[in-house]
């Protein structure tokens, strides 16, 4: 139960994008195509649970045991670019199309403070290995449900009459914001 618990707070009561507004950079940039927001979801969904597989162990096992916790940041970001480079040579190599409407978007997944927050979340919240990755699956879930929630109203609004000082970014920020505002009523879901 604890781990149904821990999903559902991750994607729907604390989600990362529409509740703590983290990783903005790429929802913003990433959401004017739903297939490219469901292909950088995923890509963001790889690289978080294999960064919180990967540092969970390092912090336990080598940084804690040797007194070097000053060391998690750099730790951290080193094992997530790493990762974001495996995945970049993927989508190179088998999916080019992908990797071509990316663009910038893909290498700026290592500065994603979304994936960083959840490896020190992990580490603050004292949660086990399976929780940990639970926690990782359910923050890249909610921030797909964003990006695809995001990707389906900008598809809506381009026949709409939005006014021309709000086209642009303020009104993706405005609807943002709402979406927001609707996810605030999950939070007395779970206590």
């Amino acid at each position: 139960m604890d781990l149904i618990k821990i999903f559902l707070v991750a994607v729907l009561v604390n989600n990362v994008v529409l509740m703590r507004f983290l990783a903005l950079c790429s929802y913003i940039g990433m959401t004017s195509d739903v297939g490219q927001s469901v292909g950088m979801g995923f890509a963001v969904t790889f690289v978080t649970v294999l960064a919180t597989a990967a540092t969970w162990p390092i912090y336990h096992f080598i940084l804690v045991p040797l007194g070097l916790t000053f060391l998690q940041i750099l730790i951290f970001i080193l094992v997530i670019a790493s990762l974001v480079q495996l995945v970049e040579f993927y989508l190179k190599k088998n999916i080019p199309g992908l990797y071509a409407s990316m663009g910038i978007y893909l290498p700026l997944i290592t500065t994603n403070c979304a994936i960083l927050a959840v490896t020190f979340e992990n580490i603050s919240f004292k949660y086990s290995f399976i929780e940990s990755i639970v926690y990782a699956v359910g923050v890249s879930i909610g921030y797909l449900l964003a990006m695809v929630l995001l990707a389906g109203l900008r598809d809506r609004m381009k026949s709409s009459p939005v006014p021309k000082f709000l086209q642009g970014t303020p009104i993706l920020f405005i609807t943002t914001a709402l979406i927001g505002i609707a996810f605030m009523g999950f939070s007395g879901l779970i206590k």
